[in-house]
């Protein structure tokens, strides 16, 4: 087996004698080198996997020879070492791609724990098992992939859909990808150059959702001093996503069922009456079949908006597509971070298809990003992503509904059950001003109620 080769650039000889005595004896195949002149040339032929390189060099500042090695067809594994180190330095040097940077004097344990990990990347980098990305550069935003059964049909349901202008219900678990199919039946239909407006009917304070949706007119109510077009005015012949739908209230929904059934409409405060011909896509990650059973959600509406239905699997349930899902997450990652991560080392490609995705994609995206930002090299290991795994920002912003029981038991702190009834009590289950009261997000309220049980006033009781 050939040793692993290690050339070191270093002006001062007693720092080259020391650390070839201690690699050597440590098998690994040594060169040294006092000079910045013919490293690259020297890189070229003795091929090395690691190169230990001086900052402060007699002929050549170090972070210079750094660059032209980055960009040396051989590019080896750089450990940066310097007598001088302070945060400028070391902040250039990470940047310009050096694998770590060790002060001076060298602690040859860190040395050895550098040298090790650099090696694990390189055969990692270099053997067929795991997943490699042949060109990082070949990306396509707001690209759906999947090879599975199911996301076949998709694929063809949205080609169906993308010949006319019924509406989508479309559901599926947080973090599935719902939006990304809604824009794709839109960019692909014949409406494609008007607008598509997306807005979650869970993130809007009640009292506002109508405003935002049909618009409203001057002196409409405190705070309208001027007219504000509606998304449905904004939308004209486009599209309408109206995300996490069953949140949208039961005063609204009756509004939003006869603008189905006229596409026509009046803004907030006004009597002029305005047609719009947009296309509406509702998508929810409730059972909506079960809201309508228990009075939460307009059966009448349902049917109206249950025109064709896409429902996408969890990522739990297709994990034959998570190599293709990770190759085109790293592709983006690798773009808006600058990176150049082209491998996943085979037990992390299998950790990552073993996990249960309670956030599915959107969860999936989330820690290989993170792993992105701490893998040093071309490839993520699977020490890398051990403690990722272990983060309780994994699962911090996931819906209640899609984490195991068991998890909702954790010592994380959430709203005390009582804390919430009684606030919405106190404000006659007005949410934004529950929200206020215990301090929390309106988005956030309606994630605790679901996670301690607490549905929605049913229809026979009012809102505000």
């Amino acid at each position: 087996m050939q040793r692993t080769r290690i050339l070191i650039v270093d002006d001062e000889p007693s720092a080259l004698e020391v650390l070839e005595m201690h690699l050597t004896e440590k098998n690994f195949e040594v060169y040294c080198t006092l000079e910045a002149k013919g490293v690259i040339d020297k890189i070229a032929s003795f091929k090395p996997a690691i190169v230990i390189l001086d900052v402060r060099l007699a002929d050549a500042d170090g972070l210079d020879v750094l660059n032209e090695i980055r960009a040396s067809s051989q590019k080896p594994y750089v450990i940066v070492v310097t007598a001088f180190h302070d945060m400028a330095t070391t902040i250039k040097a990470i940047k310009r791609g050096a694998f770590e940077y060790i002060p001076k004097p060298i602690d040859l344990d860190d040395l050895d724990a550098a040298i090790e990990r650099a090696g694990d990347l390189s055969r990692a980098h270099l053997g067929s098992d795991g997943l490699s990305i042949s060109d990082l550069h070949d990306f396509e935003p707001k690209e759906i992939v999947g090879k599975t059964k199911e996301m076949k049909e998709i694929f063809k349901t949205i080609g169906i859909l993308s010949n006319n202008t019924v509406t989508v219900l479309i559901e599926g678990e947080t973090g599935t990808g719902k939006e990304l199919v809604a824009r794709a039946i839109h960019y692909n239909g014949p409406h494609r150059e008007e607008p598509f407006v997306a807005i979650n009917c869970s993130a809007i304070v009640e009292g506002l959702l109508e405003s935002e949706l049909f618009g409203h007119e001057k002196g409409a109510f405190t705070g309208a001093a001027s007219f504000k077009k509606g998304k449905f005015e904004i939308a004209a012949h486009g599209t309408i996503l109206l995300d996490e739908i069953c949140e949208m209230p039961l005063s609204l929904q009756a509004k939003l069922l006869r603008f189905l059934q006229d596409k026509e409409f009046q803004r907030v405060g006004g009597e002029k009456t305005i047609r719009s011909e947009a296309r509406i896509i509702a998508s929810t990650n409730r059972d909506m079949f079960e809201m309508v059973r228990q009075g939460f959600f307009r059966r009448d509406l349902y049917y109206r908006l249950n025109v064709a239905t896409i429902r996408i699997p969890a990522l739990r349930h297709r994990s034959a597509d998570i190599p293709l899902i990770v190759e085109y997450l790293l592709k983006k990652i690798n773009l808006n971070l600058n990176k150049q991560v082209d491998h996943v080392e085979q037990n992390a490609l299998k950790r990552l298809r073993e996990y249960h995705w309670p956030g599915n994609v959107r969860e999936l995206e989330n820690l290989l990003t993170r792993a992105v930002m701490h893998t040093q090299g071309n490839a993520i290991l699977d020490d890398v992503l051990v403690p990722l795994f272990q983060s309780p920002q994994l699962c911090e912003d996931v819906d209640a509904e899609t984490i195991p029981n068991k998890q909702l038991s954790s010592d994380k702190p959430l709203t005390d059950r009582e804390l919430i009834l009684n606030a919405l009590e106190s404000t006659k289950w007005h949410y934004g001003n529950a929200g206020k009261i215990l301090g929390i997000s309106y988005p956030t309220l309606r994630k605790r109620m679901r996670a301690f049980g607490i549905v929605a006033k049913p229809h026979n009781q009012s809102h505000p």
